[in-house]
């Protein structure tokens, strides 16, 4: 008898979430773009920055706004990782402020990046899969 109400449960659990996580169909040839054989270069972007003037500099930006990011968590980790290691040579408190250095780092790359190139004012995943859509559509010769 629970068994039966646990099926009942999980079946209405997992309409719940399919249609909370629907985007998640439309779009799901771009979340493993490189297995779907979908790559792309700097020049792809400079393209697509020609062809398209709305989202072209969007992705553009966003791009920059990602290696802002990633410098902002290299030397978070390795500012609070070696502030660890000085004061405290404990080898897993190191490790634990690498980590800690690294995600907060990126966090405030990342927030300090989209507000000087405003981000906050695009949609930035919709440009995202217009690119994706775009280069996809250039790598099967259509374009």
């Amino acid at each position: 008898m629970a068994a039966e109400g646990t099926g009942n449960f999980w079946e209405v659990c997992k309409e719940f979430v399919g249609e909370r996580f629907s985007f998640l169909d439309n779009h799901k040839k771009f979340i493993d773009a490189k297995e779907n054989g979908i790559t792309w270069t700097d020049s792809d972007v400079e393209s697509f920055v020609a062809v398209d003037p709305v989202h072209g500099p969007v992705v553009e930006n966003v791009r920059k706004a990602a290696k802002v990011a990633a410098i902002g968590s290299a030397v978070g980790a390795l500012h609070l990782g070696g502030t660890a290691f000085k004061y405290s040579k404990s080898p897993h408190g190191t490790v634990l402020a690498l980590g800690l250095g690294a995600v907060v780092g990126y966090t405030v790359g990342k927030e300090a990046a989209s507000h000087y190139y405003q981000l906050y004012r695009a949609d930035t995943m919709a440009s995202q899969v217009k690119f994706l859509e775009w280069v996809s559509t250039k790598s099967e010769g259509r374009s």
